[in-house]
């Protein structure tokens, strides 16, 4: 018999990811989900029963380093052969860089959508070109390509993940692993309220379906795209008007609905 293929997923226990996880699983994968809280991971386990996927948990703090060695540790004990890896954890702050944010929080912050993610990479994608096979799907957003007024730090930690994302692609394009980059939109997850901007405009506004989302991911990654958006509107947005606007009018312009009190 056939042996199931096995997909890693971080951030798995809520929104986007917890989205993902459940594709994964109905196409027949079997999962490892990685997510800080154990409780949230035993639930997202137990949602994904009806598929019949042989499931594994385990809870981490991806924003610290002992913890991905750790992981990369447990899943080599235990000769788990990752096929498809999913960067997707990550967080936002909002707020006032000078004001209000708290420098601690804003480097918890580039740990986690940072450090971890090129920490995850050379670990994991390493193993990947060693083998010549496997898939990669990172999650970075549409705030990647355009600076952030009141999210300076998590804009900025998202342009990084764009940038780290295509070089690596382009440096193993050689080989057989492939990398798929998902840019969303503002996604109705628990983001902007985790974040502190629920009195922002787009913390208000009308969001995207994290379903359709992780739709769209899964079909892009299957089908070898290099880069998909998380909606035809984060589409409009990132191949319509970041090419027409500055960067100096593309902050003005995201300002207006990331500026504290902008949903009044």
């Amino acid at each position: 018999m056939k042996k199931s293929k096995l997909a890693l997923i971080t951030g798995a226990s809520n929104g986007i990811g917890y989205e993902l996880s459940k594709i994964f699983a109905r196409n027949g994968y079997d999962l490892i989900l990685v997510a800080r809280g154990e409780t949230k991971l035993k639930e997202t386990k137990e949602h994904l029963a009806e598929y019949n996927s042989e499931i594994s948990i385990y809870p981490a703090d991806l924003s610290k380093y002992d913890e991905i060695i750790n992981l990369k540790k447990w899943v080599d004990q235990n000769q788990m052969k990752i096929d498809v890896l999913v960067l997707n954890a990550g967080r936002g702050l909002g707020g006032s860089f000078i004001n209000s944010t708290d420098l601690e929080e804003e480097l918890n912050l580039i740990r986690l959508n940072i450090d971890s993610i090129v920490h995850m990479s050379k670990l994991f994608i390493g193993d990947m070109v060693d083998r010549n096979e496997g898939k990669v799907l990172m999650t970075s957003s549409i705030s990647g390509i355009e600076p952030i007024p009141f999210e300076a730090v998590y804009g900025a930690s998202k342009a990084f993940v764009n940038s780290f994302f295509f070089a690596l692609r382009n440096e193993i394009s050689t080989t057989n692993v492939r990398m798929t980059l998902l840019l969303p939109g503002a996604t109705e997850t628990n983001f902007f309220d985790n974040a502190g901007q629920s009195d922002t405009k787009v913390g208000s506004m009308d969001k995207d379906d994290p379903k359709e989302v992780a739709e769209r991911a899964y079909y892009a990654l299957d089908s070898n795209h290099e880069f998909v958006y998380g909606s035809d509107d984060a589409e409009y947005e990132g191949e319509v008007l970041n090419r027409a606007l500055s960067s100096s009018h593309k902050a003005q312009k995201h300002r207006k609905i990331s500026e504290p009190g902008s949903a009044e």
